[in-house]
């Protein structure tokens, strides 16, 4: 039996040399880390800094307010209100009434009951709502978007833990005081705060303002560290925008429009009033109309503006130009006789009147008086078509009113090179182009302030957050005709209010009415087709010193359908109201007395005598 080899002896560790490995190690550790607390605290501090500040930093956009558009009295047409983000933290909530930092399964219950019933009338909700919201382990659960400032309060009063307002959501929204009575004149926001239409969309740029932005230090709960650093860019609210409407006129004009469509089963309509001397505009009623406060984006609401949107062929309101051009131009005077058959023939068409007549012997202010298609187109004779399409676009018709109303139409006015031969004549009563309610009032204006045509003006001022009021600049203005021209023209538009004229329901007791009705054929853009009619009635008073023009315009009105019947009487209580309300008196002046009818054998002595075949020079 062999025996086992003996083992190797092993020397014993040296300790000073493993105290040695060990040292040797801990100081190339220590080196690094110093190294490493040299390059940080040294050489990297401000890089190394940054990043944990901005680790801890928090931003918050701070919304700035939309400006206010008030009416020319200062009444309120659109403002913002400040609205609160409620949010609940679950695991706080059920604490509430327990003396207790944390949630205990027998009194939670309780609790979340109990903090519900108080939160439910304040959140305009019921308990049964509230409670699913309340309960469980959820930190941030939205319980409204739509919590007023005053509200807030109250909740807050309650002490309920983990209800909270989060300032991060604050928000604004829009509200519109007189609801439909201006909504398609202001417009309206949209519910991710643009504005869609109006003024608030025309004046976007001084609404709106310019956001703030405040900057914080935040632990990693979220929570604001009181030391920290802050900083605050304030928000810079929008400018208040005035309007040159009056608002009582407005209500009053609005009301008066959309009992009178109800009563004719008209489809649509307008009434504008506007300053005679400067343009300004006191009242856009339009019908139908919406509820801005409710009715946005919802399906079919009409959101547009008709006075400013919707074109329309003038008929006999736009006669006065015509007669006016006619005038300035030197081809015929007030007095200038014009025999008016049952029928005129030119090119392909037979032209009539409203109704069937004999041979009638008229004068120019008698043509305008009785609205005469025939006679206004043998006055039109005078004249090249190129002079006639001049005066109409003195007059703004086939352009933009000047406003910046978004949405607005120019009209249409084809060059007179383009217009056919029937065309020629069509223009001159008012078929064969297109206005809008504002440019027709605008043709009226011009005459009643003595030839010059001023730009409507919708704007009167804007307002800074720090009360610097700016003016609104003035409106342009354009002389159209002469001071002559327009004083025969006026004259002759009182003799259409009158028991000679066609507008006899236009009249106001004690004051001097000038104006003129209008039917047309409505072109029904739906139904690409001419569907019902157009009645109007456009005018001023007092006659002999113009201050106010009230137009009427009701589309495709069922019965009746022509101008004095059915916008007459419109025209008669708006402009009686805005008298009485823009306190303007009575002139006193009598009316002039104004040739209609001539004898045939006056017409036919007279040399200027105006009559199918007879050559006229037109210049």
């Amino acid at each position: 039996m062999s025996s086992a080899p003996p083992r190797p002896v092993t020397a014993p560790a040296n300790p000073r040399r493993r105290m040695r490995a060990l040292t040797v190690a801990s100081l190339f550790v220590l080196s690094v880390f110093g190294a490493q607390l040299i390059r940080i605290q040294g050489f990297d501090a401000h890089a190394v800094a940054e990043e944990a500040r901005s680790k801890r930093a928090g931003t918050q956009v701070i919304p700035a307010m939309r400006g206010q558009i008030l009416a020319a009295d200062g009444t309120v047409l659109a403002a913002s209100a400040v609205r609160e983000v409620v949010v609940a933290d679950q695991q706080a909530v059920c604490t509430y009434r327990t003396k207790k930092n944390t949630c205990s399964p027998e009194r939670s219950a309780q609790a979340v009951q109990e903090a519900a019933a108080g939160l439910a009338p304040l959140l305009g909700t019921t308990v049964a709502q509230l409670v699913p919201k309340l309960t469980g382990t959820n930190r941030y659960v939205i319980l409204s978007k739509d919590v007023t400032p005053v509200t807030w309060n109250a909740i807050a009063d309650l002490g309920i833990p983990g209800i909270y307002r989060d300032r991060r959501e604050t928000r604004s929204e829009r509200t519109y005081p007189q609801g439909t009575t201006t909504a398609a004149l202001v417009g309206y926001v949209t519910a991710d705060g643009e504005p869609g239409g109006g003024v608030e969309l025309m004046v976007k740029k001084h609404l709106q303002g310019t956001p703030g932005k405040q900057t914080f230090e935040q632990g990693r709960d979220g929570t604001i560290i009181p030391v920290g650093e802050r900083s605050l860019t304030p928000a810079v609210d929008g400018n208040d925008v005035h309007l040159t409407i009056s608002s009582s006129l407005q209500w009053y004009a609005q009301n008066s429009l959309a009992q009178r469509i109800k009563d004719v089963g008209a489809k649509s309509g307008t009434v504008v009033v506007m300053n005679a001397k400067n343009g300004n505009l006191l009242s856009v009623a339009s019908y139908p109309t919406f509820n801005p406060n409710t009715d946005v984006g919802k399906k079919g609401a009409k959101l547009g503006n008709v006075a400013f949107s919707d074109v329309f062929e003038p008929g006999s309101t736009s006669k006065i130009m015509t007669v006016a051009a006619a005038l300035e131009e030197g081809t015929v005077t007030p007095s200038t006789p014009v025999v008016i058959p049952n029928r005129l023939n030119r090119f392909d068409a037979s032209f009539k009147d409203s109704h069937d007549h004999p041979t009638l012997y008229r004068t120019v202010a008698g043509t305008l008086a009785e609205s005469s298609n025939i006679g206004t187109v043998l006055v039109s004779e005078t004249m090249t078509p190129k002079t006639l399409e001049t005066y109409f676009r003195k007059f703004g018709v086939g352009k933009r009113s000047g406003t910046g109303f978004p949405g607005e139409s120019a009209g249409l006015l084809a060059p007179s090179e383009q217009w056919s031969g029937t065309q020629t004549k069509t223009v001159a009563f008012g078929q064969g182009l297109s206005v809008t309610a504002i440019q027709a009032a605008s043709v009226f204006q011009t005459i009643a302030n003595g030839g010059v045509r001023v730009a409507p003006r919708l704007v009167e001022s804007l307002t800074a957050a720090d009360g610097t009021v700016t003016p609104a600049p003035a409106s342009t203005s354009t002389r159209v005709v002469s001071e002559q021209t327009a004083s025969d023209v006026s004259k002759m538009l009182e003799g259409v209010v009158s028991g000679e004229g066609t507008a006899k329901e236009a009249m106001i007791p004690g004051y001097r009415v000038a104006g003129k009705t209008g039917t047309a054929d409505y072109y029904d853009a739906a139904a690409k087709r001419y569907s019902g009619r157009t009645a109007s009635f456009i005018g001023y008073a007092p006659a002999d010193d113009p201050q106010i023009v009230v137009a009427v315009i009701v589309h495709k009105p069922i019965q009746p359908f022509f101008g004095g019947p059915v916008a007459g009487p419109v025209f008669k209580d708006v402009a009686t109201y805005a008298l009485q309300e823009l306190k303007i008196p009575p002139t006193g002046a009598k009316p002039p007395k104004i040739t209609v009818k001539v004898s045939p054998e006056e017409a036919q002595a007279d040399p200027t005598l105006l009559r199918d075949g007879r050559k006229r020079s037109a210049g």
